[in-house]
């Protein structure tokens, strides 16, 4: 119980605390989902990519059979190349400063880190180690269950997965995801009701593990989408 014994968990996950974890990478595999799971394409537009760490798979797709009738898992996103990272990261950095241009560059980076991972050699962001997977529920025909009522999707107010003031049916909604995952390795970024990993920093923080067993990784042969190399912040669609 290494982090756990000296401080008490905290729900964003502190840089500064993930730096004390040490990665002993262990060589598991990406594979490919999209085969047995559902893929949502949500939120931000860029070519998204359907791996994630071997291990992590088998646990969706037992997680997935685990749920009521008419309620389906759906991937918005494991693996995730640096480049869209930083973009990421810069998009919800201008948007923060613009909604809150009082805010000191040292508050800023404290939220957004919180909500975003930024590129740090020490602390790899959890989607590009392959651990990280995101996910909501939907129903059969792909409409997403209520998840963050009455709030609006993207207000950070709901994005903890303990997050008060939800409606009942939210609450019920992220009562399923979780009884889905109960037992399985991987566990819940608390800050974020749609991020769960198994393997990273952020998992061996919250659960007490001495070192993470994965890194950063890159598919073999991969090749990006030229139209997502850019400098260009990644802005939401529908914000």
């Amino acid at each position: 119980m290494l982090v756990g014994a000296l401080k008490p968990i905290s729900p964003a996950e502190p840089i500064t605390d993930l730096k004390r974890i040490p990665i002993r990478e262990n060589g598991d595999p990406l594979v490919d989902y999209s085969s047995f799971l559902r893929v949502e394409q949500s939120g931000y537009i860029y070519r998204r990519e359907t791996l994630i760490r071997a291990p992590i798979a088998e646990m969706l797709r037992e997680a997935s059979g685990r749920l009521p009738k008419g309620y389906v898992l759906a991937i918005l996103e494991g693996w995730r190349p640096l480049h869209i990272q930083r973009r990421m990261y810069q998009g919800i950095w201008n948007r923060f400063v613009e909604k809150h241009p009082d805010w000191s560059e040292t508050k800023l980076r404290r939220f957004v880190n919180r909500y975003t991972a930024p590129i740090d050699g020490k602390v790899p962001p959890p989607h590009s180690t392959g651990s990280a997977v995101d996910m909501i529920l939907v129903h059969e025909d792909g409409k997403p269950y209520d998840h963050t009522g009455p709030f609006e999707r993207f207000d950070p107010a709901c994005f903890a997965m303990d997050a008060p003031g939800l409606s009942s049916e939210a609450q019920e909604t992220r009562a399923i995801l979780k009884a889905a995952f109960e037992g399985l390795a991987i566990t819940n970024y608390p800050s974020e009701y749609w991020h769960w990993s198994y393997g990273d920093q952020g998992w061996a923080y919250r659960g007490g593990h001495e070192f993470a067993i994965y890194g950063p990784v890159q598919p073999e042969g991969y090749e990006p989408d030229p139209a997502d190399v850019t400098d260009e912040p990644l802005v939401l669609p529908d914000v």
